[in-house]
């Protein structure tokens, strides 16, 4: 499913830039000009995928789909989940939730849950879990690197297109006429590299980043609450102290569908 404020940012942000040109009397016409586009585009990927590895260069198509598809987990939903396996375990038994592994779609929180099923002490359930979380740390940090990459890379390349224009401008000093046309295409390098970074490149990244933020601060919720859901306390206890990890608006929200 689309996450539909990404490419709304990024479509939105591309029509106010050629909106303002066009306002101020410029042609779309102008702001067309392949061979810029080759040298930034192909410059920015060619530097970038030279600073990380294969595979990580291969995950570049799934961190896009990743920015634009997954959207921010939804930590009310998951306290709501946690509490009522915590009330079946206080009612049933631990063993009784092997029955309910099926019923949790996140795979990390169905590990946890398979872990405490099985009985293991509570301190390798935190070391193995939080061990997991950090490696999704590492993972995320990478994705996140290469667009930031990208996006360092962009602005110089359309400076490097810029400078190559001009001196192609300056070697053809013979045709006064065409000067001006050269040299505002020349510029148009510096536009596209610019552009990238800011519209493109560095947006995509701090969604990631943000989403990695989000998501690994879901996965310490959800070790906080495994873990008191394995020690046996009170349902409402666990979901007081899991309501630390959301904001005062939501648990307020959260406490008055409750009362409806």
């Amino acid at each position: 499913m689309l996450e539909i404020m990404t490419p709304f940012g990024i479509i939105f942000a591309v029509i106010c830039l050629v909106g303002g040109f066009l306002l101020e009397g410029g042609h779309v016409s102008a702001l067309l000009a392949p061979a810029a586009f080759i040298i930034v585009v192909g410059g920015t990927i060619g530097a970038t995928v030279v600073s990380f590895s294969t595979s990580e260069v291969l995950s570049i198509p799934g961190l896009i789909k990743t920015a634009v598809t997954k959207k921010l987990p939804d930590f009310s939903e998951t306290i709501n989940l946690v509490v009522d396996l915590a009330e079946k375990a206080r009612r049933e038994g631990l063993l009784y939730l092997d029955s309910q592994l099926h019923t949790i779609e996140d795979p990390f929180l169905r590990k946890a849950m398979q872990l405490v099923v099985d009985g293991t002490d509570p301190e390798m359930v935190r070391s193995i879990l939080e061990t997991e979380v950090y490696a999704a740390y590492e993972r995320h940090h990478v994705g996140v690197g290469i667009f930031e990459a990208a996006g360092g890379y962009a602005p110089t390349m359309g400076i490097i297109g810029t400078v190559m224009g001009l001196v192609h401008v300056l070697g053809n000093l013979t045709d006064p006429d065409s000067l001006a046309p050269a040299i505002a295409m020349a510029f148009i390098a510096t536009l596209y590299g610019v552009g990238s970074a800011n519209v493109f490149w560095l947006p995509v990244a701090g969604k990631l980043k943000n989403l990695s933020k989000k998501e690994l601060i879901l996965r310490e919720m959800m070790i906080e609450g495994i873990l008191a859901l394995q020690a046996g306390y009170n349902p409402i206890i666990i979901r007081e102290r899991l309501n630390a990890f959301i904001r005062p608006g939501q648990v307020k929200n959260q406490s008055d569908e409750g009362e409806e």
